[in-house]
């Protein structure tokens, strides 16, 4: 006699950590602390431009050799890249699949807006929309030169940037785009932390402080370089 096959395996922790709410919201929290580190790290490189363009350009020439000789030249940005997308990926379906959840578990929206519910936290999802397009114009404009204006010169990141930077639509893409950053973090931050289990009754006024503190210091540190670029300040 044959022996019965079990078909009632147990599905892995990976896929039952997929399945959960609990699980999507850890990995949209881990993702998005992902994205702000280089957030942080991305703004501090840019802020190389009000030094001139010999030491812009050197740092972005830097990016590339990040690691040699252990590393090929571009190996270390290129891992820096595919981590960012599979956290941008990660983090963007994550966010739909949970507010899909959301929608089919209340139908019927609230009559009544929660009163506490702050700017950042009811525009989060379009925010996020207005990111994705963001990143996707950004790489064809900064990093391949496909829609770039004036000329795209590889290899020369500080003519690029005062290109773009001087047409009326690059400064208003880039300045929406990052105000969005900026209420994006200012909320994720302080969700994230709630989700990681760091938050707590004690702890929630310094957490959305921090929050705060790095939406603005963010978006401040974005929007200087156009501005520095529109007003001459950077030429």
């Amino acid at each position: 006699m044959a022996l019965a096959t079990r078909t009632d395996r147990r599905p892995s922790m990976t896929r039952t950590l997929w399945d959960s709410s609990v699980g999507k919201k850890t990995i949209m929290a881990v993702s998005g602390l992902i994205m702000l580190g280089y957030l942080v790290v991305h703004m501090l490189g840019n802020l190389k431009i009000f030094f001139g363009p010999d030491e812009f350009n050197h740092y972005a020439h830097w990016l590339r050799t990040i690691g040699e000789p252990f590393l090929h030249y571009e190996w270390a940005l290129w891992i820096i890249r595919v981590v960012l997308v599979a956290a941008v990926v990660l983090h963007a379906v994550c966010a739909y699949q949970l507010s899909r959840r959301d929608l089919r578990a209340r139908p019927t929206a609230y009559v009544h807006r929660k009163a506490r519910s702050s700017y950042a936290t009811r525009t989060m999802r379009y925010g996020g929309i207005i990111l994705a397009l963001f990143i996707v114009w950004h790489i064809l404009d900064l990093t391949t030169g496909t829609v770039h204006t004036g000329g795209f010169q590889s290899g020369h990141p500080y003519q690029n940037v005062l290109d773009t930077f001087s047409t009326w639509y690059g400064n208003v893409i880039y300045i929406v785009a990052v105000i969005a950053v900026g209420l994006h973090v200012q909320h994720g931050f302080w969700s994230a932390a709630q989700t990681l289990g760091v938050g707590s009754a004690t702890r929630d006024r310094v957490l959305k402080s921090l929050a705060n503190v790095l939406a603005v210091v963010l978006t401040a540190g974005f929007v200087s370089v156009p501005v520095a670029v529109m007003t001459g300040v950077v030429s």
